[in-house]
């Protein structure tokens, strides 16, 4: 009899720890990003953390926490290299005063569609690797953009009505474009954008149509001039740390995943394009292409950052050119 009760009584217990062993043997991810729920690189992570989580069967779960609301942008690569969570996403081009590799895609007209900056990318991709891999990160994928046009309030046909203008600036690469185009940088991170237009912080910023719908840039601004300068893109990067210390079968589950988001991201990127530029339309900004002086000015500036930018970045900067001629 005692020993039918002693059995009664251990063996609950005994499983009420086994399986709570198994739930705290799942690996939890924190993964800051930047951008707000309606912006594709957002949909696009939080399918990436769930095709993560399918795959090993919950071993890893993956909390997105989007919109700056657990690091802001320019502590998120911080706070993946010093291991405060294991994964996150941030713009590509924050870190060009760390490394010139990562302003490649800011350059204006060295690569302005969708093929060419693919093809920049295979070139500059094992170079962001191997910059990445010294502070103990690992490159998971990468998104674009769409492509980059400028937001003002007035019409813009040349470089002269940039002057004295107060310039949003989100990089190394847009701060000196706003120095080329004399007017006045100012660091403004996306979820600051409606609040820096209302208080006068800026006057006018060259972005994407998602960053103009998203932060509804016509409420700020009238005109969308449509440049397509450049394509920048956003990266997915892991701990090193991190990422070794899970098990090889959910590492390759991470890698697949990633390889089927950078893939799926950049068919977003092109539907994106499209979408947001017709909303601008829709919402009653004047849409346009930019005149060909303004065009020309802006062609001219984009040399000179092109020039800047390789002398700079030395016998990678010279590698990453020869393979885009």
């Amino acid at each position: 009899m005692k020993k039918i009760l002693l059995d009664r009584i251990l063996v609950p217990v005994l499983c009420s720890v086994l399986f709570s062993g198994l739930a705290i043997a799942a690996t939890q991810w924190d993964m800051p990003t930047p951008y707000g729920d309606g912006v594709h690189h957002t949909k696009n992570v939080r399918q990436f953390a769930a095709d993560v989580k399918s795959a090993t069967n919950g071993e890893l779960d993956i909390t997105v926490h989007s919109g700056a609301s657990l690091f802001k942008h320019p502590e998120i690569h911080r706070a993946i290299r010093s291991g405060q969570v294991s994964i996150g996403e941030m713009f590509m081009g924050l870190l060009g005063n760390q490394d010139p590799v990562f302003k490649v895609d800011n350059i204006p007209f060295l690569a302005s569609d969708f093929e060419s900056t693919q093809q920049l990318w295979k070139a500059s991709r094992p170079h962001v690797e191997k910059s990445l891999a010294k502070d103990g990160l690992q490159l998971l994928y990468a998104v674009p953009w769409p492509p980059q046009g400028f937001y003002t309030k007035k019409a813009v046909s040349s470089v002269k009505d940039f002057e004295g203008v107060k310039m949003r600036a989100y990089s190394p690469t847009t701060s000196r474009l706003a120095v080329l185009l004399k007017g006045a940088p100012t660091t403004v991170q996306t979820p600051e954008i409606p609040q820096a237009f209302s208080t006068g912080i800026i006057d006018a910023m060259v972005t994407s149509p998602s960053t103009g719908v998203s932060s509804q840039a016509w409420d700020f601004v009238g005109h969308y001039t449509d440049t397509q300068a450049w394509i920048p893109k956003n990266m997915v990067i892991v701990n090193v740390r991190a990422f070794k210390r899970l098990s090889a079968d959910m590492q390759k589950a991470v890698l697949d995943a990633a390889a089927k988001a950078e893939a799926r991201g950049w068919e977003m990127a092109v539907t994106e394009t499209a979408e947001k530029t017709a909303t601008l339309k829709e919402k009653g900004m004047q849409v346009s292409s930019p005149a060909d002086q303004f065009k020309a000015e802006l062609k001219a500036i984009g040399r000179i950052m092109g020039d800047e930018w390789a002398k700079e970045a030395g016998e990678t900067g010279a590698d990453i050119l020869k393979a885009m001629k």
